[in-house]
């Protein structure tokens, strides 16, 4: 029985949640359409190239959960994920996840995308398990702010070895499945890496390494 960890924008999904509920608040005039949408394109870019400020994106992505009563927020959540999150799950994707869980593996999203967003998406998968930065809830009602150590890039490993205490597992045998460049630490730690929908940089790493390279389908 091994680790089998999945990362969750473009890879099990063949679209970014984060990016998405983005576009899904501004659909929903949640946010100011123009000024959302130049930060929400300008972060995403950032993240692409490996320069993202990752705790100014989480005050700008968090900020609108602290604004809208937690009662409407799941309500929209709801919706957002039939409309926006079920068409970009692969059947590659449930075939992929259903693979190692057949094979009695456990299994493991991390993610930078906050817990709000995510948690639905990884019952989805049928996945228990999930890293996520968390964000804060008090009384009832988002803060807009993190708690604890965001997931992302080296977070994503100190997360996962705080879940490893927790849990008890370890890393024998571990996959991880990632598409961004942005994961090659935790990469570089399972005994097998693999990119999936690689971005460029990600791709000529994978090369060079040896590592396997696949691809999930767009949905039809």
């Amino acid at each position: 029985m091994a680790l089998a960890i999945f990362d969750l924008d473009n890879t099990l999904l063949r679209g970014d949640s984060d990016y998405l509920w983005g576009m899904y608040l501004i659909d929903k005039g949640a946010v100011d359409e123009e000024s959302h949408q130049r930060e929400n394109e300008r972060f995403y870019q950032e993240y692409i190239k490996g320069q993202i400020d990752i705790m100014a994106f989480l005050r700008f992505q968090l900020a609108p959960l602290a604004r809208i009563p937690r009662s409407e927020l799941l309500q929209m959540r709801e919706d957002f994920i039939e409309n926006f999150i079920k068409p970009i799950i692969t059947e590659q994707a449930l075939e992929l996840v259903d693979k190692h869980r057949q094979q009695g593996d456990v299994l493991l999203i991390i993610t930078a995308t906050n817990d709000f967003v995510t948690r639905p998406i990884a019952d989805l998968f049928g996945i228990d398990d999930l890293i996520a930065t968390n964000a804060e809830l008090k009384n009832n009602q988002y803060t807009g702010a993190v708690s604890g150590t965001p997931s992302f890039q080296k977070g994503k490993i100190s997360r996962l070895r705080e879940w490893l205490d927790e849990t008890g597992h370890d890393m024998q045998g571990s996959w991880f499945y990632s598409d961004s460049h942005n994961d090659l630490p935790l990469l570089q730690e399972v005994d097998n890496p693999v990119a999936v929908n690689p971005d460029p940089t990600l791709a000529e790493y994978a090369q060079r390494a040896g590592w396997k390279v696949i691809t999930l389908a767009d949905p039809e």
